[in-house]
């Protein structure tokens, strides 16, 4: 097929052309400030001798402008871009305008013509100075305006008043698209009655109810509410969105000042759904994170699914001499494979299919490449999928978390990260007690290496965090799709209520707990020994925890997708609530009973410090798990998971409990699993 686009082109034609269109552009401010000297000089005239009149021979008039022309040059006046004219352009004009009346002085002397008035140069210095910055202030106020009547959107800012001043010079500059600043919120210290650019400050945000209910009853509604500051998120903007919403009025947001390219095109834009987290940003230890990383093989098990996803894209910009990438799905692995190839195409990189229940294959693996870090993603994480596959998923979240820790171990790997969920606090689901046992035998292990002084000894650290927004399978994307077929959105029940982080952000704080757990470790991280409380909850099986911020509503969540996509809640579309699923409760966990949480020296990151159990009996409990598992018993893989996680509170109907029970009052399990699994292991 032939192009249809036409040949680019030269450099060297599209250069000449540029510097032509400069030249022309010069030669125009020439000819018009030519002009407007001619015009002021008689004016000029006029004001030192009125009785003299305003016509003048050609002559004076000329005079004038070659005067303008010449005192111009030093100070680029020809140059100056009419349009974008500023301070500095006006004082340019002032010094052209005082050096021309000098000139044109000195040449009427030569030329013995007497001046009007001794005054004559002072004035006519002023008169010119007038005309020449007068032109151009007019031209840029005009320029591209449109007519205050015409049919424009309406939008008010919302944001700091520095802020919002740069964004309405770019909406200045930006008429053609029918858009018109009427009025301005402001964020932070207000002083309503004001005016930036002629336009009103209308109040504070906290007042924006108060103040849409002023606009509308005044018959002033704007079209959109636009958010000017990156920075305003949260529980700011969820108000401010379910303002809006009542009277109809959208939110959008402003492009960052840094995206304006070029500064023209101000593309606004719906609030993503992030945004509405009341998450604080922090602080990471990038430094820490390229130590950690950088010139060492790292494997990443479920790398296809979306945190082991993340994790590869955000570990391949740490440079490590070798990312090696293993799932079970051959699909997932290829996609992130081919995305790393084209984003991190310098990072050797490996991509291997296997399952983390084959020991023989992860021996394999782990003999063969070596690595130095492992990041352990790979799990069953669907909450009713694994109550209809019970045996699948304790063998994979309990025996596949085994099978990595021990191979890892063995193969000098000297440290593993373990990816946990808050569904493994007070557990209702299958899937949350496995990846508790999980979380369980991985303490035991990190005890055991931390106890034995080894310093070759591998490092076994468990982050533990909620939801992520659009991972795979989450309630976002189900929302969206719902949303395109127009409804209903379904929720299981309206007290629901999740912890949400985004998933970028989840991965950036496992990095920073990876830091931090291996600080101490002989020649990593610049080794030596930290003693600090952090390091002592650690020694005794603490669990690090992401800070996720307050819960949500699932059904709020719910609600502001409606609002974001420009529609009404139970008007435009409905919201069905189904019931809760096979082990779900309504209120996820972050921390066991009483259990507060801690916070460490290291920011966005608390610690959690659960009981633990003896490494002989949870090593036991597993094993016996597994065996059942495999054997496809499903009731004695259970009766041994309950005694080794005995705050497992099963919820196989999907029934609305409230209420955390006090767990930490249990007695603790390291002799008690031990006779308790032996007594279990009795039972026919």
């Amino acid at each position: 097929m032939v192009s249809q686009h036409s040949p680019a082109p030269s450099g060297r034609s599209w250069y000449g052309r540029s510097r032509l269109w400069a030249l022309n552009r010069v030669a125009v401010n020439v000819v018009l400030d030519g002009l407007l000297a001619a015009v002021a000089a008689p004016v000029a005239h006029w004001l030192a001798a009125p009785q003299a009149g305003l016509l003048h021979p050609l002559w004076f008039l000329a005079g004038a402008a070659v005067s303008l022309a010449i005192s111009g040059l030093p100070f680029r006046v020809p140059q100056q871009y009419w349009r974008f004219s500023g301070i500095s352009d006006l004082l340019g004009i002032i010094g052209a305008s005082f050096a021309s009346a000098l000139l044109f002085s000195v040449a009427l002397w030569l030329f013995h013509v007497t001046p009007p008035s001794p005054t004559f140069g002072i004035i006519y210095a002023m008169v010119l100075l007038v005309v020449l910055g007068g032109a151009r202030v007019t031209y840029r106020v005009l320029y591209g305006r449109v007519p205050y009547w015409a049919a424009r959107q309406r939008i008010v800012l919302i944001g700091d008043d520095s802020v919002v001043d740069l964004y309405m010079r770019v909406f200045e500059r930006n008429l053609h698209t029918g858009t018109r600043v009427a009025g301005i919120v402001a964020v932070g210290a207000h002083r309503p009655g004001q005016r930036i650019h002629n336009v009103p400050i209308l109040g504070n945000v906290a007042d924006i109810q108060s103040i849409l209910e002023r606009l509308v009853s005044g018959r002033h509604r704007p079209d959109s509410l636009v958010v000017t500051d990156p920075a305003f998120r949260g529980s700011q903007l969820t108000a401010v969105l379910d303002a809006a919403s009542a009277k109809g009025i959208a939110v959008l947001r402003a492009p960052a000042l840094t995206d304006l390219t070029p500064a023209e095109q101000v593309r606004l834009r719906p609030i993503p759904l992030e945004d509405l987290l009341n998450r604080p940003q922090v602080r990471l230890d990038r430094e820490g994170m390229e130590g950690m990383i950088a010139g060492r093989v790292v494997l990443v098990t479920g790398a296809g699914g979306t945190i082991g996803s993340e994790l590869a894209r955000q570990i391949a910009g740490l440079q490590p001499s070798r990312l090696v990438l293993l799932d079970h799905g051959e699909f997932a692995l290829w996609q992130i494979s081919m995305e790393l190839s084209q984003t991190a195409p310098d990072i050797v990189r490996e991509s291997l299919v296997a399952d983390v229940r084959d020991a023989a294959r992860l021996d394999t693996i782990m003999a063969e490449h070596r690595p130095d870090l492992v990041f352990h993603a790979a799990a069953l994480k669907h909450v009713p999928i694994v109550e209809d596959n019970p045996t699948e998923g304790l063998l994979t979240n309990i025996h596949g978390t085994r099978v990595v820790a021990d191979t890892a171990a063995r193969h000098g790997v000297r440290a593993m990260v373990v990816i946990s969920t808050d569904k493994a606090v007070n557990p209702s689901s299958l899937m949350g007690a496995s990846k508790r046992a999980a979380e369980m035998y991985c303490q035991a292990l990190d005890i055991s290496a931390r106890a034995s002084g080894d310093p070759m000894a591998m490092r076994c650290i468990t982050v533990r965090f909620g939801n992520v927004l659009g991972s795979t399978g989450s309630v976002v994307p189900l929302f969206r799709q719902q949303l395109e077929r127009g409804g209903p959105l379904t929720v299981t029940h309206p007290d629901m209520c999740r912890y949400f982080m985004t998933v970028p952000e989840a991965v950036g704080l496992v990095l920073q707990a990876a830091v931090r757990g291996t600080q101490g470790l002989a020649g990593w991280n610049g080794g030596g020994k930290v003693a600090s409380g952090t390091d002592r909850l650690l020694d005794n099986g603490g669990i690090f925890v992401l800070d996720m911020g307050e819960p949500v509503r699932i059904v709020d969540l719910a609600r502001q997708m409606i609002y974001l996509a420009g529609l009404r809640p139970d008007e435009d579309v409905a919201i069905r609530f189904t019931g809760l699923r096979p082990g779900e409760k309504l209120f996820e966990e972050l921390f066991h009973g009483r259990e507060a949480p801690v916070p460490t020296d290291a920011s966005g990151l608390l610690m959690a410090t659960p009981r633990v159990v003896d490494r002989e009996a949870v090593t036991r409990a597993v094993e016996d798990i597994t065996r059942y598992a495999q054997h496809n018993d499903v009731e004695a893989a259970l009766r041994i998971l309950a005694l080794l996680v005995p705050e497992f509170d099963h919820n196989p109907e999907g029934e609305a409990r409230t209420g955390a029970r006090d767990t930490m009052a249990a007695p603790p399990a390291g002799v008690q699993s031990l006779g308790a699994v032996k007594e279990a292991q009795a039972r026919p």
